[in-house]
């Protein structure tokens, strides 16, 4: 079994049901499934940029990305309908933990002067979403085979009703917020 998952059970489970009394095991948040989506603008130019975006994005988690399609034409973008302009993973289970874990104790630590992750990224919903700047922060990467920087949303989906409850869970999680 996982790091993270062994502690979120033996651990941060009994800590959120003591802190907001829940009657029931069930009714403490916990993570739903992780989204990793990469827009890749510049491949309306060149199509080779897709491909190694889905590759990147392949290698950081472990799982084949799929393709994302233009919804609307945009003549100013030279963009059409159905044109391929992004790859996004959904990451649930054994591979959501895995990633979290990897995302929390390597990968955030290693952002430039990073002074922790915002606290106003929640949507209301108990969902955080968080913008990373760059690929290489990930420690799959190697420096050497990137040929331009590419950024990602990360979206943490959890069965939080409230974003104070879902805030909670997250620190206990071990997501640096800001202080």
């Amino acid at each position: 079994m996982n790091r993270l998952k062994e502690k979120y059970i033996n651990e941060i489970t009994p800590a959120l049901m003591s802190k907001f009394n829940y009657k029931s095991v069930m009714q403490v948040p916990a993570l739903d499934k992780i989204v990793i989506n990469m827009g890749v603008g510049d491949a309306v130019q060149n199509a080779k940029a897709l491909d190694v975006a889905v590759e990147e994005l392949a290698t950081i988690t472990g799982q084949k990305p799929v393709v994302t399609r233009a919804k609307k034409s945009i003549a100013g973008f030279r963009l059409r309908e159905g044109m391929p302009i992004g790859a996004k993973v959904t990451l649930r289970g054994e591979r959501m933990y895995e990633f979290v874990d990897k995302l929390v104790s390597v990968s955030l630590p290693r952002v430039r002067d990073f002074r922790g992750v915002s606290k106003k990224a929640f949507d209301g919903r108990g969902n955080y979403t968080l913008g990373v700047k760059e690929q290489l922060i990930f420690p799959e990467i190697d420096y050497d085979k990137v040929n331009k920087v590419r950024g990602m949303d990360i979206v943490i989906v959890t069965t939080a009703n409230t974003d104070e409850e879902a805030r909670e869970l997250l620190t206990q999680i071990g997501m640096p917020f800001q202080k």
